[in-house]
């Protein structure tokens, strides 16, 4: 019996070889490269081409190789099996580590001052009064970033589909809440899963509910924003500056005005990237629960789509 990993355009060898120290007695291998599909009961997944799953007929489990999974339902040729997705504490750490990162930015004028260099400017400023933050997304990525701004004194505010009780933050729900929820913050970070329902969820009324000069930070699904209404709402207010580091085609095609735009800072999906050492257990772990026919860790649910 083996295990695939189906994971295009990315070099595979360390995950092939952690994943056989961990497994022993399995083949790992990499797809398309496989010695016999009949003999695939388990996948490693991460924008696998649709309908390449079709052909591993002994297949029991779908594993994906990071938190979202929007790339894997979005194959309309889906076998109807179980699936799981990676829960790391290190890509929440990491996630954390960025935002911090992107608020120190921004809260320095270091968006300014790089633009200021462009043009041999040499004009002080203060910090910027940043102080009301709204998380959109209240998962556990959501809940820990919330979670740890709040303990860094930024009042906060969380806007989930469904109702969530977080300590020390004000949580809101459902479509009618969105606005409420982001009227007031001067940073709105989205965090929220891809689903139909999330698909251009951020719009132009979005936008325009903001307060003038608010920053958006996208580290979650290009999809779920509307980019003609984000370069609107930057050209014509009210929103002040945007980091973006997913995109709806990935990579940005270089002719997206998204690349020259003077208020936009672009990282190409760095957020939170899986740290192959940290989550080979628990892929190992999932292989061995498919085979025993048992639940496996972190499942996803299909109805809800993460």
């Amino acid at each position: 019996m083996s295990i695939a990993l189906i994971i295009p355009d990315r070099k595979l060898d360390d995950l092939q070889y952690r994943l056989q120290q961990a497994l022993p007695q399995t083949r790992i291998e990499i797809w398309p490269e496989l010695y016999d599909p009949a003999e695939v009961e388990f996948a490693v997944v991460w924008r696998q081409p649709h309908g390449c799953l079709n052909g591993l007929v002994n297949l029991k489990a779908i594993q994906c190789f990071g938190a979202g999974v929007d790339s894997i339902l979005s194959d309309p040729t889906l076998p109807d099996l179980p699936i799981s997705r990676i829960v790391d504490p290190a890509l929440t750490a990491a996630m954390i580590g960025y935002l911090d990162g992107v608020m120190s930015y921004y809260r320095l004028q270091l968006d300014m001052f790089s633009r200021q260099q462009q043009q041999s400017l040499w004009r002080p400023k203060s910090p910027r009064k940043l102080s009301r933050i709204t998380i959109l997304g209240l998962g556990e990525l959501g809940s820990a970033v919330a979670s740890h701004f709040c303990q860094q004194g930024y009042q906060l505010a969380g806007w989930a589909r469904s109702g969530k009780s977080l300590q020390d933050i004000q949580c809101f729900a459902g479509d009618e809440q969105l606005h409420h929820a982001v009227a007031a913050a001067d940073v709105i970070i989205c965090l929220l899963p891809l689903t139909p329902s999330t698909e251009n969820l951020l719009g132009r009324d979005f936008f325009q509910a903001l307060k003038p000069g608010a920053i958006f930070i996208n580290v979650a699904r290009g999809a779920i924003v509307d980019d003609t209404a984000l370069l609107a709402a930057l050209d014509h207010g009210p929103l002040g500056a945007a980091c973006l580091d997913v995109f709806r085609q990935e990579p940005l095609p270089p002719a997206s005005p998204l690349w020259q735009h003077p208020a936009v800072l672009i990282t190409p999906h760095v957020s939170a990237v899986t740290n192959v050492a940290t989550v080979v257990s628990q892929i190992a772990e999932n292989y061995r629960r498919a085979q025993q026919g048992t639940g496996l860790l972190n499942p996803v649910d299909l109805v809800r789509g993460y």
